[in-house]
């Protein structure tokens, strides 16, 4: 029957991202898919802004001109979303020996939650990936720990490179990277530290080394982005019930319509009190190293909510600010609802355990609790109810109790179901954009207009959209990384952008532009935003090509181009293909070797 969640979870998954299974691109706030992207500096992270979207512009850059852009963005986004659930499942029988029902409840809990519809009209697809790694690596970590106490070479391998396989698939983001390590080392134990403390800094090699080599890492943040990215409370439920309901993103209007109603209260009332039904039962009873990595999870999801909570209180903000303006690299930690996705883990071991708990209640045929743990020792004296042996358990009424679990948890958000009422949906970029790309060659950066990175294109909807043109075109694209939120302007690490946005706006020469390094100048004439007196500068450049959405322009003369050091792409590249390595020899090695342990 173990077939029977990961179908279940493949069924949600679909049920959720069914409209991109057509032909187009995810192009959705920050979501940006193309036909092709292509392995420039940025891409590897050694542009002029942090490398947030390391590896996974690498990787799309190698992929793409083998397999279309967009399918495997949208291939990558549906593989995370079964994996989440399916890993729940698992961690669930693994841990709490769920039924199959119970399974299916925990799957529900990690893919129906508003963290997904938040995330996903967000366009944090990426990071779904490593929300997806999180219960599979809280797995590789307790067969770590069980593995090295049974002595077992095949089990002890095939953990070991679980982890390594699972925390290279988390690191396809910076963020996703941090959230797996967090996880995988608060379960593996002191003894295992400094070994899963290796691979974690493995799978981050390109983002670390990234950072380092392009000289980000000593630019501190702008404190600004503290409050504008700060948790939000929805209503009804303040900022600490929202982050324990798994909701309260910063933008306001990357939420479902459900939870700007009276629907988030009840829906967050609803999951708190299925998670609460089964966390005596998974705090307590089984064997020793399972108790262990059941309270470590339970301990990160009260950490994962109540942490951001305090970080949206003006005490904690002030300590935010000061870290990101004193410590490089804190900026990572600007964004603190998105590290809610800690508590998933727990919250699906727990509504499985719920549902174990509540079966055995409503069991009519059930035995005496005194007698499942005779002769087991202390241990399992203690046995939970959801971990005990559920052989006495009706299956009619475990089957019902699921059921009306899961009801419970996906009717107040009826609206994730299909691309979250639709706002997920495949754009087809005109033609111009490929006629664009192949006339896009010679030396310096591209600038484009109008300013700003954010677009609203005739074909992408009503949401404002990052735009495409820096995974569009096979020249570093200048992007100030400046963000507008919820009225405030975010600055971004880079000062050359900047500098090359004020010189286009205020009319600059041609000569001041290649003095910049920029070689082109792309104008997208169907997105509004601001343009200034840059009709006097493109004056003076040759257009290259013109149509109704964009045209192209070359600066004339003699390019100064920035230093380009070919030693640190060599190490970033390196980086990738260590990454890459852990990510398919990890998973393959994994797969192929037989625990002594697993049910064969």
């Amino acid at each position: 029957m173990r077939f029977v969640p990961a179908g279940y979870s493949a069924v949600l998954a679909l049920l959720i991202v069914g409209p991109l299974v057509g032909s187009g691109y995810l192009l959705l706030r920050d979501a940006v898919s193309t036909p092709r992207s292509y392995l420039t500096d940025s891409a590897l992270g050694l542009g002029d802004a942090a490398p947030r979207a390391v590896p996974q512009d690498a990787l799309l850059a190698v992929l793409s001109p083998v397999i279309d852009g967009g399918l495997i963005v949208k291939a990558i986004l549906l593989v995370a979303l079964w994996a989440a659930g399916y890993g729940a499942a698992v961690l669930a029988r693994e841990l709490v020996g769920a039924s199959v029902g119970a399974q299916l409840v925990a799957t529900t809990v990690a893919l129906w939650n508003p963290y997904v519809a938040e995330r996903l009209l967000q366009g944090h697809w990426s990071l779904l990936a490593g929300y997806a790694a999180l219960p599979w690596v809280a797995l590789a970590a307790y067969r770590i720990r069980t593995a090295a106490r049974d002595a077992g070479w095949r089990d002890t391998a095939s953990a070991w490179a679980g982890s390594a396989g699972c925390l290279a698939a988390a690191g396809l983001t910076p963020t996703g990277a941090l959230l797996a390590g967090v996880t995988a080392l608060s379960l593996a134990g002191r003894r295992r530290f400094l070994g899963v403390l290796a691979l974690l800094i493995a799978a981050s090699a390109p983002w670390l080394t990234a950072t380092a080599l392009s000289g980000v890492a000593s630019e501190p943040s702008d404190p600004v982005g503290i409050a504008a990215f700060a948790a939000r409370a929805e209503p009804g439920l303040g900022t600490l019930g929202s982050l324990a309901g798994l909701g309260g993103i910063w933008n306001g209007d990357a939420v479902p319509d459900s939870r700007t109603t009276l629907l988030a209260l009840i829906g967050t009332g609803l999951l708190l009190v299925i998670v609460a039904t089964g966390l005596r039962a998974v705090v307590i009873g089984g064997d020793r190293d399972s108790r262990y990595a059941r309270r470590a999870l339970v301990v990160l999801a009260a950490l994962a909510v109540l942490l951001p909570a305090l970080g949206a209180t003006p005490w904690g903000m002030h300590v935010l600010e000061w870290l990101v303006a004193h410590v490089p690299g804190a900026g990572l930690l600007r964004d603190t609802q998105k590290y809610v996705a800690l508590a998933m883990p727990a919250y699906a071991l727990c509504a499985a355990a719920g549902c174990g708990v509540l079966a055995r209640r409503f069991s009519t045929t059930v035995d005496d609790p005194q007698r499942a743990g005779q002769g087991n020792g202390s241990d399992t004296h203690h046995t939970s109810l959801a971990s005990a042996p559920l052989a006495n358990l009706s299956p009619a009424v475990s089957r019902s109790v699921a059921t009306i679990f899961i009801a419970l948890l996906i009717l107040p958000l009826l609206d994730l179901a299909w691309g979250v009422s639709g706002a997920m949906r495949p754009v087809h970029y005109p033609a111009g954009w490929q006629q664009i790309a192949e006339r896009v060659d010679g030396p310096g950066d591209v600038a484009v207009l109008p300013g700003g990175m954010f677009r609203k294109f005739r074909y992408s909807g009503k949401s404002p959209v990052l735009d495409p043109a820096p995974r569009m075109l096979p020249s570093d694209v200048l992007q100030t990384g400046e963000l507008p939120v919820r009225g405030r302007t975010v600055s971004g690490e880079g000062t050359r952008a900047r500098e090359v946005e004020t010189l286009l706006l205020h009319g600059g020469s041609a000569q001041e532009l290649a003095a910049h390094g920029v070689g082109l100048v792309l104008v997208e004439r169907s997105t509004p935003g601001p343009l200034g007196e840059s009709k006097t500068t493109l004056a003076q450049l040759d257009q290259v090509f013109s149509d109704d959405d964009l045209a192209l322009y070359r600066v004339p003369g003699a390019i100064h181009l920035r230093d380009r050091s070919s030693i640190n792409r060599t190490f970033v590249v390196a980086a990738h293909a260590l990454w890459a390595i852990l990510l398919v020899g990890g998973l393959l090695i994994a797969a192929i070797t037989p625990r002594a342990g697993r049910k064969q």
